[in-house]
């Protein structure tokens, strides 16, 4: 399968290093039009106000809102795709669920964790930079994972959403789950 990453900021090479490890292939997406050659895309993170402009910018926001693509969005990437952040409303709002910004700290708080993540594994380590956290995981939003009893990666369809940065370890089982059980079960509507 051919996956996107949204190549407008954040760690796109390491993300399509874990898309080739996976067996597939990994496209940087910079263009609207390279949505249509894509099976699925995944939103790095960065930071997600900038990541937001820059969408609206290249005229991402409604390109995917109305899409159907599998999205896979990691740390800002969680924040585009939720339907509701503390504060503000949301931006492309796929994933049902409300998430607050920077909610393990600032820069200097960032840390790893391993993760149990249901469906996946039990030991994945979980890079933490000024993260969010979903507060509320609602209707058909199912939780995957917590840290310090804050959800820290949900599923929904063809959604997955987490806060923390797997494509900055060399665990690639994250990605795998993606484009294996979600893209995979997607790709043919």
């Amino acid at each position: 399968m051919k996956i996107g990453v949204l190549a407008l900021q954040g760690a796109v090479r390491e993300h399509i290093r874990h898309i080739e490890l996976s067996g597939h292939e990994g496209v940087p997406v910079k263009k609207v039009e390279q949505l249509d050659d894509i099976d699925g895309l995944i939103i790095p993170g960065g930071e997600s106000t900038t990541l937001r402009r820059l969408m609206d910018l290249y005229g991402f926001k409604e390109a995917l809102e109305s899409s159907s693509l599998p999205m896979f969005g990691t740390c800002a990437g969680l924040i585009v795709l939720a339907k509701d952040i503390v504060g503000e409303a949301g931006y492309l709002s796929k994933l049902n669920v409300t998430v607050e910004r920077n909610s393990f700290g600032r820069q200097v708080d960032s840390f790893e964790a391993e993760l149990d993540i249901k469906g996946i594994a039990s030991d994945i380590e979980g890079v933490f930079i000024r993260a969010p956290h979903i507060t509320e995981a609602h209707e058909g939003a199912t939780v995957l994972s917590t840290v310090e009893d804050k959800i820290v990666a949900v599923e929904q369809a063809r959604y997955l959403g987490v806060s923390f940065h797997p494509e900055l370890t060399d665990d690639y089982r994250v990605t795998q789950y993606f484009i294996d059980h979600i893209v995979a079960k997607y790709k043919e509507d």
